[in-house]
């Protein structure tokens, strides 16, 4: 569950086949979801500038209350972009001033609010990696937290922000030590630690998601490389927890992934096999773990948010959940395969295919964030090992 400097991403039959779009092509499709009598509608998507080689092409990371979406385009060379997409389909593509363009270098969107306001961060030129907020003008500014290094895919980076424009985040420091950050909408910036975070390298505080009240989730890592959740709330109290099944050894552990605005986190933990599941945690502090009940049991891949879709863990990861309890995360089967999934508060989970999406290892659909209304957003890999974006609507 070692993160890779990005804070984020970080990816059941389908029953109708999207020819792949491009240019910004749309396309809707009424299907039957897996396990349910219910249709729901996926609209596929692609930034006009994206990519349509291997691993390049577009990833929806964010869906905010009115259903806009921000996210992430690949172009050849590995060099990423933003972009956001209106309600209305238009999708406007974006770089931030600085943004490197060699491998694995540019813009990287991680979050828009309810205004449409995103936040994330770019890597420059010599990979160094720097906070920005973008307002629906389209103005961006750019942030540093005070003692980040900013290089060797290090530096500021921002990973959500919540109605008030609060963003929270993570800075590494210049013995590689990870810290945690809330910047208020007028860009007064306060750093913090969760007590019981290593300071060795690769160790330290990551938070990963803020709610409207404020209060932050995330995942620490201790001196001996172990994972464990943790929640900040608005006043600076933190407290610290561990999902019952969690391991307790390097790369093992707990990790909170999304917080709803009546303090229930959603996220996932590895246990002592490698294997990773899902859990969801009550404002009471009781936890609920599960699995899709198509997960694969091998041992699972060392990283819990990886960027893009690239090395998705075996085993179910929930990612987002949203005001009533609805979780929406991905899967991996035995093969590798990727599915996306939808947990309801009372349990019962409902996986799906976006149309389209390829049945090969590491191809398939990731589910990113769902929306009070229900909307879904992710990608699919198809079977060229493209990405796309969709939108699902009940």
């Amino acid at each position: 569950m070692k993160s890779s400097g990005v804070p984020i991403l970080v990816v059941v039959a389908s029953v109708f086949f999207l020819v792949p779009l491009h240019g910004g092509a749309q396309k809707s499709v009424r299907s039957e979801r897996a396990n349910q009598k219910t249709s729901v509608t996926y609209t596929e998507f692609n930034a006009p500038g994206a990519g349509t080689g291997t691993y390049e092409g577009t990833v929806p990371v964010c869906i905010n209350t009115a259903g806009a979406i921000a996210g992430a385009y690949v172009t050849t060379g590995n060099v990423t972009h933003g972009f956001v997409r209106a309600v209305s389909g238009t999708i406007t593509e974006f770089d931030v001033t600085g943004a490197g363009t060699g491998n694995d270098q540019g813009t990287f969107p991680t979050s828009i609010n309810t205004a449409g306001t995103i936040a994330g961060y770019y890597a420059d030129s010599n990979n160094g990696y720097h906070g920005f907020v973008r307002a629906v003008n389209g103005t961006i500014t750019i942030f540093n937290v005070s003692g980040a290094i900013a290089n060797f895919h290090l530096g500021t980076a921002a990973s959500s922000i919540n109605t008030a424009g609060t963003i929270t985040g993570m800075y590494r420091d210049t013995s590689f030590v990870h810290h945690g950050f809330v910047r208020t909408s007028k860009g007064v910036i306060t750093t913090f630690d969760v007590p019981a975070a290593g300071t060795g390298t690769d160790q330290g505080t990551e938070p990963i998601n803020i709610n409207t009240a404020g209060d932050v989730t995330g995942y620490y890592i201790d001196a001996s490389n172990a994972h464990h959740g943790f929640l900040r709330s608005a006043s600076g109290a933190i407290t610290t927890f561990d999902a019952p099944g969690a391991g307790t050894g390097p790369e093992q552990g707990t990790a909170g992934a999304s917080i709803d605005s009546g303090e229930a986190i959603a996220g996932a933990y590895t246990d002592s096999s490698g294997i990773y599941h899902g859990f969801v945690r009550a404002e009471s502090g009781t936890i609920t773990e599960f699995s899709a009940p198509g997960a694969g049991s091998n041992r699972g891949f060392a990283r819990l948010l990886q960027k893009l879709v690239k090395n998705l863990p075996q085993g179910t990861g929930s990612f987002s959940i949203n005001t009533g309890g609805t979780i929406a995360g991905t899967y991996s089967d035995s093969n590798i395969v990727y599915h996306g999934f939808q947990r309801t508060k009372s349990g019962t989970i409902t996986e799906f295919n976006a149309p389209g999406a390829g049945t090969a290892t590491a191809q398939g659909t990731a589910a990113f964030s769902i929306n009070t209304a229900g909307d879904i957003i992710g990608l699919y890999v198809d079977s060229n090992n493209v990405f796309h974006g969709y939108l699902q609507t009940p």
